[in-house]
């Protein structure tokens, strides 16, 4: 009966010493956004700074040689420190990132993004190390964190990162890897009042331009059709600037949109001019004169009116 007994409490030892042994360490999470800058559309990144922590239990866990963001082109880890509170420890990091993005440019420069970081423990899997999100403490600053941006939301929160290879592992059962992963997501919204009249003035400059012609007699070539060609040369010039600093896109964007419109305008106050000019050739003054006011009322109001429609539903 004693050797039964002892044998039971052996084994309960035992399978309690392996259930530990199994179990993962939970590492708690969190982190606070300094600055988000250096956006940049046409090279599809930006750089994001801040601090990151970790509360664990395990002294073997190094994060600041451990962490990885897949999702980043380069990383910069400093400031790097631990502590002892309360029995567990607390690790803090200085965190500077270049952050690849696919950019939404449909509706610049009224656009929305929504940026993701993602953070994972390159070493150790979810079998070893589970993040846990700190949630009541991860923030961004209201005050640096973004300069002509509104910050929409924010949030931090865990998953699992599943690679589907053995990365080379010959022991049977590895062919899938999963990693617990740490996420920060920002949704945000650009104040793009001052950058709309900045990267449109041009071109709507050069509609304005084109449109002085309809002020010239019907018979006047120069100014009737050389003030519109010189317009639509600028709206093209102006549109080639703007494609420069956005990323490839096979997507037909409110850019193109706004030049597309121009480029119509400006053709359609050429077409008014030859219907003008060729009937005042043929002796038809006052119909000359009557074509080119509907027509550039026409030309005038169209423009105007499908402008605001695409800006507002942009």
């Amino acid at each position: 009966m004693k050797k039964c007994l002892t044998l039971c409490v052996v084994l309960l030892l035992a399978a309690h010493f392996l259930h530990a042994k199994s179990k993962p360490d939970t590492v708690k999470v969190g982190a606070f956004i300094i600055s988000v800058h250096d956006i940049n559309f046409h090279d599809q990144q930006f750089t994001v700074r801040f601090w990151l922590w970790f509360n664990y239990s395990n002294p073997k866990l190094d994060f600041a040689k451990q962490i990885d963001i897949p999702n980043a082109k380069d990383i910069e880890i400093s400031s790097e420190s631990v502590d002892t509170v309360n029995g567990k420890y607390w690790a803090q990091m200085r965190v500077k990132c270049t952050m690849k993005e696919n950019w939404r440019v449909q509706d610049f420069p009224f656009d929305e993004q929504h940026l993701k970081i993602e953070i994972e423990d390159e070493e150790q899997d979810i079998n070893s190390v589970v993040f846990v999100a700190d949630k009541g403490n991860s923030r961004f600053d209201s005050i640096e964190a973004l300069e002509g941006w509104r910050v929409d939301k924010f949030k931090v929160s865990t998953d699992k990162s599943i690679y589907k290879t053995s990365f080379g592992n010959p022991d049977p059962g590895h062919h899938i890897q999963t990693f617990s992963m740490f996420t920060i997501e920002m949704d945000i919204a650009r104040e793009a009042t001052g950058l709309f009249l900045k990267v449109f003035l041009g071109m709507y400059f050069a509609f304005l331009i084109a449109l002085v012609s309809f002020l010239s007699d019907t018979n006047e070539l120069e100014p009737r059709f050389g003030l519109p060609v010189g317009g639509l040369f600028a709206a093209v010039g102006n549109k080639y600037i703007i494609d420069s600093l956005l990323p490839q896109s096979s997507q037909f964007s409110l850019v193109d949109i706004l030049h597309s419109l121009t480029f119509l305008g400006i053709f359609g106050i050429l077409t008014v001019s030859a219907i003008a000019l060729k009937l005042h050739n043929h002796d038809q003054v006052t119909k000359a004169h009557r074509v080119n006011k509907i027509g550039a009322a026409i030309v005038i109001v169209g423009y105007i009116v499908t402008n605001v429609y695409y800006i507002v539903t942009s």
